[in-house]
């Protein structure tokens, strides 16, 4: 991997993700981190009045370049053989952050989230949710507060549909092989009388498991009806340190990003998450 996307408010969150993707940058061998901030002109200002309008956007784009310069320099004692550069620009962050990291050539975006209460997360959501869910390059949303650890093992959270083969398994591969973690894969059953008179009922049954062989992961199933919690407490059990989980096309962000799984996940995690699409 050559590039991390850091995109970045200049809050204390932004600046813990920082330390993250610069340790983890150091990891994976990455060149370059891009530091990354979008600016918009605020929903205050009078669309009929343009000389004000275009003032603001002289004013806002100046703002954010100072911003990013002096982040930039906070960072540069810390950053090592790793290049930081600085690229800004007008628009919306979540919906043009595609377009963003075909321009600086992205292999991951790395952004952190506040965990806030039931009405935050419910009304207000979470930029890095939102630029999860819209954005194609893979993306880790880091804890607030949480610190980097060497990236040892990796749990890859799945449905285990026994027909799906549409898991991006070259996406996990790669982060599996760059980082030389041990894979676990794990699922909640939804329903596990179904399988009581199944006795095939394995990983091998899955088109997953095929998939994913040649990298040698153990499969772990869970009854526990909270996902969250159950992935919380796995994690905790083995020592986990990235959690990988996938967003399908199908449905996906019309249920579980508005009261889903991955979303819940994400503010209430232990250790980064990160989001990548089929």
């Amino acid at each position: 991997m050559d590039t991390l996307l850091l995109p970045t408010d200049f809050s204390a969150t932004a600046q813990n993700a920082a330390r993250y993707a610069l340790q983890l940058a150091e990891q994976l061998s990455v060149k370059k981190i891009v530091l990354y901030h979008s600016y918009e002109i605020p929903v205050t200002i009078d669309p009929m009045v343009p000389g004000i309008q275009m003032l603001e956007v002289d004013t806002l784009k100046e703002e954010s370049e100072h911003g990013l310069a002096k982040f930039r320099s906070d960072l540069l004692p810390f950053s090592k053989n790793v290049l930081i550069e600085i690229f800004n620009e007008y628009g919306d962050l979540a919906e043009g952050l595609d377009d963003v990291c075909n321009k600086v050539k992205a292999d991951i975006v790395v952004m952190g989230i506040t965990g806030g209460g039931a009405l935050e997360e419910k009304l207000i959501g979470s930029n890095a949710v939102s630029v999860a869910k819209h954005t194609h390059t893979p993306v880790i949303i880091v804890p607030a507060g949480c610190s980097f650890t060497r990236i040892e093992e990796i749990m890859l959270t799945s449905d285990f549909d026994r027909k799906d083969s549409k898991v991006p398994v070259e996406l996990v591969r790669k982060i599996v092989q760059e980082t030389k973690a041990k894979l676990f894969v794990f699922a909640i059953e939804d329903d596990p009388e179904e399988y009581e008179d199944d006795t095939t009922h394995s990983a091998e049954d899955y088109a997953l498991h095929r998939l994913l062989n040649d990298l040698s992961p153990e499969f772990h199933f869970s009854e526990n009806a909270n996902f969250t919690e159950a992935v919380n407490d796995f994690a905790s059990e083995y020592g986990i340190d990235l959690v990988i989980t996938i967003a399908k096309k199908q449905g996906f962000f019309g249920s579980l990003f508005s009261e889903s799984h991955t979303k819940q996940l994400a503010f209430h995690s232990q250790v980064p998450v990160m989001v990548i699409h089929e």
